[in-house]
């Protein structure tokens, strides 16, 4: 009997994410660039009749495997889209914090198209189609490469690998949720103009976060006064901080001082 089909859903970092004003279609025009680490939630899959899904790890309590599930979404449509009439058994360990700004949701629904476009032996056109309508960050967690994503973070421009890539990274989250719509809700509407080199660029969004979540200040206090800790940001809407480090020891070190009651993850850019 086969092994189960594997595939990392990696965590999602913006390093740099910048809102413009609004598009047509209501959404918010953003500027951001997009870098993915080694780790993050996994995913199997097995051929079966239908689809089904199994979600477990140390947030699998936060989701349903539901129809309201990205990773079933992903399925059902890239069947749908493919002409596919068989399903696979599926199964999520979920160990990234949910709605955490670090595109786990996205993340899965991408790795869930990577591996059944592979499971299923199909053209990998159809998940690109279909990654677009599953949310604004899947078309980037489907690639997982340094990007920059302009409209709503779906229009994507290679970069090429990052002068960062490689580098130890800590993430830390207050183990709060946090909607990415009342995040963007709670935008002042200013424009405070366009990205460009990321590292001088900022993060929009941290300001209304930490007016929701005002435990995000702390996070970046704390990660900002760590040895080694080259570069701090919160990531997407929140609530999950990173710092860059210099090294891998100083990264460590950092790690093991996290505070209990945070979530952390250390892990490097891909």
């Amino acid at each position: 009997m086969n092994p189960p089909a594997r595939e990392i859903a990696p965590a999602k970092l913006n390093l740099a994410l910048h809102v413009r004003g609004k598009l047509p279609d209501g959404r918010h025009a953003i500027e951001t660039v997009f870098a993915f680490c080694t780790d993050g939630d996994r995913l199997t899959a097995e051929p079966a009749g239908q689809s089904s899904l199994r979600i477990t790890g140390p947030f699998a309590a936060d989701l349903e495997a539901d129809g309201q599930n990205l990773v079933m979404n992903a399925a059902r449509a890239l069947a749908k889209g493919a002409g596919i009439e068989r399903g696979a058994a599926l199964s999520l360990t979920k160990n990234l914090p949910v709605a955490s700004g670090v595109g786990g949701g996205s993340a899965d629904a991408a790795a869930a198209l990577r591996l059944l476009t592979s499971l299923w032996q199909i053209d990998p056109e159809h998940a690109q189609k279909i990654a677009p309508q599953l949310g604004s960050d899947v078309p980037a967690c489907l690639l997982s490469l340094p990007m920059r994503g302009d409209g709503a973070g779906d229009l994507l421009t290679p970069i090429g690998p990052l002068d960062v890539s490689g580098r130890p990274v800590l993430l830390v989250n207050p183990r709060v949720s946090l909607s990415t719509r009342d995040v963007f809700g709670r935008w002042d509407g200013k424009d405070r103009g366009p990205l460009g080199d990321w590292r001088e660029g900022r993060n929009d969004l941290e300001k209304p976060a930490i007016e929701l979540v005002p435990q995000i200040e702390s996070v970046l206090a704390w990660l900002g006064t760590r040895p080694g800790a080259e570069f701090v940001r919160m990531s997407g809407s929140g609530a999950t901080c990173f710092a860059l480090f210099e090294n891998e020891a100083t990264r460590d070190v950092a790690a093991e001082a996290v505070p209990r009651e945070w979530w952390r993850l250390a892990t490097f850019l891909r």
